[in-house]
């Protein structure tokens, strides 16, 4: 190694030291999903992310999602997918093989990952200790008589309670959890949940330090292209009045707002086309998104 990128090395060791020493300890809950699952690249990049927390003394619990694998998975045996408002209808034979994709490919795939470099991951689903209880969600939209619609979307659930024990247990142990978003009911169905919210449900409940969003853009925009970060609750309000944030951004950004208000001290929407973007965003000066404060 030549003095040149010897001396960059440890100016970036140096400069995350404050960070380590002021996370030790804490917990961060990241929401894994977008590109940073399907690029081997990026995977890789990741999963030694997560390690490296563990090493120094950070608790990170990984919650993924996996729509593209179940997309794949439904088209090869046939069974076509179905979108309501962005929400994916799930019926009883697509629960079947979102709970083998999320429970089992995907999750056991990313606990690998990390076990390959040097860390002791444990896959779970809410269902693992009674993580995650969930109830049905419902879905109204309008119709043409000014009157509200139920939908029916089958197996799609939203959280209703989340018990931390079997993650407080496996972090206290030095172990990294991983949580497939699926939840089971009162009345023993499961259900298939929006990995965003159960980060954010999942971040509030362990008094979690950060939440962590990794996503396919940038971060938050303003309407000229410049990425916004250290947003307040007001500010936010004030984005999305004016129309700056819209579309699919907004039901991160609210998650991301919902756990800050709930006690997480702060939320990152960030960039998880970029390589290390885990890192990067915790323990530089700069980062590689958006961060939302209380």
């Amino acid at each position: 190694m030549d003095n040149t990128k010897a001396s960059n090395v440890v100016s970036v060791l140096s400069e995350a030291l404050p960070y380590i020493q002021k996370l030790n300890g804490k917990t961060i809950v990241i929401k894994y999903g977008g590109n940073a699952m399907t690029d081997q690249d990026l995977k890789i990049g990741f999963a030694r992310d997560i390690v490296l927390l563990k090493q120094v003394g950070i608790n990170p619990v990984v919650v993924h999602g996996g729509g593209p694998q179940i997309a794949q998975l439904l088209e090869r045996v046939g069974k076509e997918s179905k979108f309501i408002q962005g929400m994916r209808v799930t019926d009883t034979e697509t629960m079947d093989i979102v709970e083998m994709v999320l429970g089992g490919l995907v999750n056991k795939s990313i606990v690998t990952m990390i076990n390959q470099q040097g860390g002791r991951a444990v896959g779970l689903t809410g269902k693992d200790g009674s993580l995650i209880r969930a109830k049905k969600m419902q879905m109204s939209i309008d119709s043409d008589s000014n009157t509200s619609e139920i939908i029916d979307l089958g197996h799609v659930g939203e959280v209703q309670t989340i018990d931390p024990a079997v993650v407080s247990m496996l972090d206290d142990d030095h172990f990294i959890p991983v949580i497939a978003p699926i939840g089971v009911g009162d009345d023993g169905q499961s259900y298939n949940i929006n990995a965003d919210l159960v980060a954010g449900k999942l971040a509030t409940v362990l008094g979690a330090e950060k939440l962590l969003l990794l996503t396919n853009t940038v971060g938050i925009l303003d309407k000229q292209g410049k990425l916004l970060t250290g947003l307040n609750a007001k500010q936010v309000d004030e984005y999305i009045a004016d129309g700056t944030i819209y579309g699919g951004m907004l039901p991160k950004v609210n998650c991301a707002l919902d756990a800050v208000k709930s006690g997480v001290k702060t939320s990152h929407i960030i960039d998880g086309r970029v390589p290390h973007a885990v890192l990067l965003e915790l323990l530089t000066d700069e980062g590689v998104g958006t961060l939302l404060k209380g």
